[in-house]
C-alpha cells in the first residue's frame, strides 16, 4: 500500500476514472483506489453488478469503442479526473477489426481526449506481456526488448501502447504503460485457463458437472503469472509515483519474475481443491490464444498457454524496473493465489483448507489423450 509517512494515503481525495471498470481487473483496481480514499468513477458499456454498485463510487454507462474523444473528454473533465486507468479492452472473441477498435482505437481516442484537457490527469494504460511476442527459453523479458507480437491480441494491444507512448514522449500526456503478465487469483478472468479450471472444480464439487475430466490443450508452456491483487497495487503505485515521464521509464513490467510450468499450476489447483479430476491434454490441440473465442480476458491476456501457433512456450518478465521506479514487488505466492481463486469460484474455504491438510485431491493426467 502506498501511503504517506503520517499514515494518510497519497490517493485520498483524488479523482480516479477507471475505463472498463466493470471488468475483472477494472473492478479490482476500483476497489484498491476506493480503499485508499479516492473518489472513483467507473466507465464501461456494462452496468456494474449489484455488489459493485453497493460499494460506493459512481458509474457511467458508455460504449468506449464507439464514443468520440470530445464525449470522453467531457466525462473526464466532469469528474475532475486526476488519474485515468484504462482497463478496457478485448482479449477473447472478435476478429482483428474488433480487437483493433477495443485495444488500439480506444487508446487513440483517450489520448486525444486527455491532451485537450485544461487539467491533464495521469494515465495508466494496462498493457500485456503478449505485446512482446515469443522469446527464447531462459530469456528475462525487459522493457527494452523490441516487441514482435504474432497474435491479433498482442498486435492490437501493442498499437494501443504505441499510441500512448507517442503522446507521452511528445509531452501531450503524463502516462505510463504497465505490461502485465498472465493474471490469476480471486476475481481473475473466468475465461482464463486457471479460471476455467477453478470453475470446473467448483461445479464438480457441487455435483453440477456432467464431465469429470478436465479436457485442456497441451500444458507444456512456462508462463509468468501475477496475482490480481498485486496488479492492483502496481497500478496504485504507478498512479502516485513521481512523474515517470521525467525518467524516460514509460513502460514498466508487472509480473512475478518467474516462469511457472502451466501443468504444475493446474495440477496444484486440483490438489488444493480436494476434487478428483483427471486431466486430459488433447492431442493436436493448440494452446488457446487471446482473441480466439468468446469472452473478455482482461489486459493480462487469458492466463493460458499463450498465442496459438506463436512458438511462445516461455514467458518471464524482468520486474526490476517496477521495484526501482515504483517501489513495487509481488507479495502473493502461488498457493495463496490458487486457493483464493478456488474459493472465489465457489469452492467452500473450509473444503480447500481440509484438502490442504489431507494432502489434496487426486490428479490423474492423460497426456496427449
Amino acid at each position: 500500500m502506498v501511503s504517506q509517512a503520517a499514515g494518510v494515503s497519497v490517493a485520498a481525495g483524488v479523482s480516479v476514472v477507471v475505463l472498463g471498470g466493470t471488468g475483472s481487473l477494472g473492478r479490482h483496481i476500483s476497489e484498491v483506489f476506493e480503499a485508499e480514499g479516492a473518489r472513483v468513477l467507473t466507465v464501461s458499456r456494462a452496468a456494474p453488478d449489484r455488489l459493485a454498485a453497493g460499494r460506493g463510487g459512481s458509474h457511467i454507462r458508455l460504449d468506449l469503442t464507439g464514443t468520440s474523444p470530445a464525449r470522453l473528454a467531457g466525462v473526464l473533465a466532469g469528474a475532475g479526473a486526476d488519474i485515468v486507468v484504462n482497463a478496457a479492452g478485448l482479449a477473447w472473441g472478435g476478429g482483428e477489426e474488433e480487437l483493433g477498435a477495443a485495444n488500439a482505437g480506444l487508446v487513440r481516442g483517450l489520448v486525444d481526449a486527455v491532451s485537450g484537457l485544461a487539467h491533464r490527469p495521469r494515465v495508466i494504460q494496462l498493457g500485456t506481456v503478449h505485446e512482446y511476442g515469443p522469446v527464447a527459453p531462459g530469456t528475462a523479458i525487459t522493457e527494452g526488448l523490441p516487441p514482435a507480437p504474432v497474435s491479433a491480441y498482442g498486435r492490437t494491444k501493442l498499437l494501443g501502447a504505441e499510441a500512448m507512448l507517442r503522446a507521452v514522449r511528445s509531452g501531450a500526456v503524463d502516462g505510463t504503460v504497465l505490461r502485465i503478465a498472465n493474471v490469476y487469483g480471486p476475481g481473475a478472468p473466468s475465461t482464463s485457463l486457471l479460471g476455467t479450471v477453478a470453475h470446473h472444480l467448483a461445479e464438480t464439487a457441487r455435483g453440477r458437472s456432467a464431465e469429470g475430466a478436465l479436457r485442456l490443450a497441451p500444458l507444456t508452456a512456462r508462463r509468468d503469472f501475477v496475482d490480481i491483487r498485486d496488479v492492483g497495487q502496481a497500478v496504485l503505485a504507478a498512479a502516485v509515483a513521481p512523474r515517470v515521464a521525467r525518467t524516460g521509464a514509460w513502460i514498466v513490467n508487472v509480473g512475478s519474475g518467474r516462469a511457472s510450468p502451466v501443468r504444475e499450476l493446474v495440477d496444484r489447483m486440483i490438489e488444493l481443491s480436494g476434487v478428483e479430476a483427471p486431466v486430459v491434454e488433447r492431442a493436436g490441440s493448440r494452446p488457446e490464444s487471446p482473441g480466439s473465442r468468446g469472452g473478455l480476458g482482461g489486459p493480462g491476456g487469458p492466463g493460458g498457454p499463450g498465442p496459438a501457433g506463436s512458438g511462445a512456450d516461455w514467458q518471464l518478465l524482468d520486474i526490476s524496473a517496477a521495484r526501482r521506479l515504483l517501489g513495487w514487488r509481488p507479495r502473493y505466492r502461488a498457493d495463496r493465489s490458487l486457493r483464493d481463486q478456488l474459493t472465489a469460484a465457489g469452492l467452500p474455504p473450509d473444503r480447500v483448507s481440509r484438502a490442504v491438510r489431507a494432502g489434496g485431491g487426486s490428479v490423474r493426467s492423460v497426456r496427449n489423450g
